[in-house]
């Protein structure tokens, strides 16, 4: 069975940092694009970095570039998203995707994420306050 479970979310002030994590079972990343899509109060959601390691791409939404890093862990199976200087507009429920390389540089590109994606964890809140 496929899973995707965040965690690490939470309540923190503005300028604070927090880590996600996403721990994936019943598949190995290795032919994934992995992502973390976001969902503001009130908004839909959106897709805010992605990194498809078979051809080195890495994407960050500008609304997040410098502040936020994703990375992983293959021999864990997990990746993480690391938040730094968090502003109270980082408020939203924050999902780990992965996507199945079908199509090459599609799902992840330098200008954005793309496309349906195949598995997305259930989602993990994040509060910045003032």
């Amino acid at each position: 069975e496929v899973q995707l479970v965040e965690s690490g979310g939470g309540l923190v002030q503005a300028g604070g940092s927090l880590r996600l994590s996403c721990v994936v079972s019943g598949f190995t990343l290795d032919d994934y694009a992995i992502g973390w899509f976001r969902q503001p109060p009130g908004e839909k959601y959106k897709g805010v970095t992605c990194t498809d390691n078979s051809d080195g791409v890495t994407y960050y939404d500008d609304s997040i570039k410098g502040r936020f890093t994703i990375s992983s862990d293959y021999a864990k199976n997990t990746f993480y998203l690391q938040m730094h200087n968090l502003e109270i507009e980082d408020t939203a429920v924050y999902y780990c995707a992965a996507v199945r390389l079908l199509l090459k540089n599609y799902y992840c590109t330098s200008s954005g994420v793309r496309g349906t994606w195949d598995y997305f964890g259930k989602g993990t809140q994040v509060t910045v306050s003032s």
